[in-house]
């Protein structure tokens, strides 16, 4: 499979894009590559006066995506690999997010990390009743989340609620994302999952896109994007990417085993 094939894109002559995250094997883990081709496809899909709406899914039955494929950190080893990742990955969802066309998140299965940080950057999110969202980094890799992943996380389910999520590791199930407002809708299975992605594009398409471009860049203005790339926050992705904790929370992730934390 090559890298074009790991992210795929096909617009209907309705004006509907459909982008899939194609690696099933993996449970659809990001790779570097398939990052640049969702920022490519985000600009391009944005100037495309064809497209009407964007709906973003994942391959197979077991992930919307499962975040950045670790083995990629191993490389990992100056300060500015760790600055540099995360002001890439505030490019890619700062595009995703800046599209103007309404974006809509099917999710089927594991939705964590990155692909956690995906859906969150897409307008609208609708769920398989086996869908678990969440970031459980504190757990696994001993990273952290850049301020605007923060923002839209606290955007769309309160301060208080990611603290609480990513606290204690955990992942959350279907009704509650749909409770606390991190999905809007839930539905029984892959194929409903579908349809109601593609009625939803439909009826989003219909209407006034300036209205709805509008409202997506006053929003984002509101919730005070930091500027990609900028220092904010800087201090805590070293703190974090350059520790001991982060090359231990890795390797044990990679191999299986549960991680010997050590705070440096």
């Amino acid at each position: 499979m090559t890298e074009t094939d790991e992210l795929l894109c096909a617009v209907d002559d309705e004006g509907i894009a459909r982008i899939t995250l194609n690696r099933p094997q993996a449970r659809n883990a990001l790779t570097f590559a398939m990052y640049e081709r969702l920022y490519e496809l985000s600009r391009a899909l944005d100037e495309d006066r064809a497209v009407k709406a964007v709906i973003l899914s994942g391959a197979g039955d077991k992930a919307f995506a499962a975040g950045t494929d670790i083995a990629q950190f191993r490389g990992f080893g100056t300060a500015e690999d760790a600055l540099g990742y995360e002001r890439f990955m505030d490019r890619v969802l700062g595009s995703l997010e800046r599209c103007r066309k309404p974006t809509i998140a099917a999710v089927a299965g594991a939705c964590t990390g990155g692909g956690a940080a995906i859906a969150a950057a897409c307008d609208l999110r609708l769920a398989t009743g086996d869908a678990r969202f969440g970031f459980p980094i504190a757990r696994t890799l001993g990273n952290c989340l850049s301020l605007g992943n923060l923002r839209r996380l606290s955007a769309l389910v309160g301060a208080a609620r990611v603290k609480e999520m990513l606290f204690t590791a955990r992942l959350v199930g279907a009704e509650e994302a749909q409770r606390i407002g991190l999905v809007s809708e839930v539905v029984a299975d892959a194929a409903a999952l579908a349809e109601r992605a593609t009625a939803l594009a439909r009826l989003v398409a219909a209407h006034a896109p300036l209205t709805l471009a509008a409202t997506k860049e006053g929003l984002r203005r509101l919730a005070g994007e930091p500027e990609a790339g900028g220092p904010a926050g800087d201090d805590l992705i070293l703190m974090c990417y350059t520790s001991r904790d982060f090359r231990e929370g890795m390797e044990a992730f990679l191999a299986k085993r549960p991680p010997n934390w050590s705070g440096t």
